[in-house]
C-alpha cells in the first residue's frame, strides 16, 4: 500500500492530470493515501488537491522540505514522490506492483524504483534528451526528481530522507541509496517540457550536467543554486 506525495507550486494547469493518473490504483487500493504539500501557491492548486481527496499540507517552497514534510504525514509502508507536473502512464501500477511485491517477499534487497524519463513533447530534441537519460541510467541509475521515486518507508528512514536543500534534492537522495540500491521500473512518468521549452532544450540539459558535477565535488548546494536558477536569457 502506497502513500503518493506531491510537492506542489502555483500549479493548478498541471496537477489534475497527475492525481488523475492514480485514480486506478486507488480503487485497486494500491495507492491508499496522497498528501500535496502546496508551498505557498497563489492559484487554485491546494482547492484543486483537496477536491480530489488529497490530504493538503502548507509547506516550504524548497521542494526537498516539501516531500520531508509529506512524509513525515506518511501512512503506509510505501512512499512514491512525484512532482505535480509529473503524469504515470496508463499501467503505471502493474510495474509498481511487481518491483514492491519482490521486496516485501525477500525476493530482492529494499530498493527504490524510478519510472522512465518521457517529456510530454513532440520533436527530435525531446526524443534525443529521453534517449539519454535511458542510456544514463542504465549505465548508472541516477533519476532525477521527474521520474518519480518509489521506496519502502524502512529505507526512506534509513538513508535520511529529503533533505532540505534549495536544490538537486533528488540528486542527493540518490547519492545517498547509491546504485545497488536503485531500480529502473518498466513504466514511464511523462513531465512537462515547460523548462526546457523556456531556456532551450541544449541550455537546460548542460547547465543540469554542470550543475550534477558541481555537487559531485562537493561544492556547496547554495553556490550551485545560483547557477541551477540562473535565467539563460538576463
Amino acid at each position: 500500500m502506497i502513500t503518493v506525495i506531491i510537492a506542489a507550486h502555483n500549479s493548478e494547469y498541471t496537477l489534475g492530470a497527475t492525481l488523475s493518473a492514480l485514480v486506478p490504483a486507488a480503487i485497486d487500493g494500491i495507492v491508499r493515501q496522497v498528501i500535496v504539500v502546496d508551498g505557498g501557491s497563489t492559484d487554485q492548486t491546494a482547492m484543486i488537491a483537496d477536491l480530489a481527496g488529497a490530504d493538503v499540507i502548507s509547506g516550504t517552497r524548497r521542494r526537498g522540505g516539501q516531500l520531508a514534510q509529506g512524509a513525515a504525514q506518511a501512512r503506509f509502508p510505501w512512499l512514491m514522490f512525484l512532482n505535480a507536473d509529473t503524469v504515470l502512464e496508463e499501467g503505471w501500477e502493474r510495474s509498481a506492483t511487481a518491483f514492491m511485491r519482490r521486496i516485501d517477499r525477500g525476493e530482492r534487497p529494499p530498493a527504490a524504483g524510478a519510472f522512465a524519463f518521457r517529456l510530454d513533447d513532440k520533436g527530435f530534441a525531446p526524443r534525443l534528451l529521453e534517449r539519454l537519460i535511458h542510456m544514463r541510467c542504465k549505465l548508472w541509475p541516477m533519476p532525477y526528481g521527474d521520474q518519480g521515486l518509489l521506496i519502502p518507508r524502512q529505507l526512506f528512514d534509513a538513508v535520511g530522507g529529503y533533505q532540505d536543500l534549495p536544490v538537486l534534492e533528488d540528486v542527493d537522495l540518490a547519492r545517498r541509496l547509491g546504485r545497488r540500491r536503485l531500480a529502473m521500473l518498466d513504466a514511464r512518468a511523462i513531465t512537462s517540457p515547460e523548462p526546457y521549452r523556456r531556456d532551450g532544450y541544449l541550455v537546460r540539459s548542460m547547465r543540469n550536467q554542470v550543475c550534477h558535477a558541481l555537487f559531485g565535488l562537493g561544492i556547496p548546494v547554495k553556490v550551485i543554486a545560483r547557477l541551477y536558477r540562473a535565467n539563460p536569457a538576463s
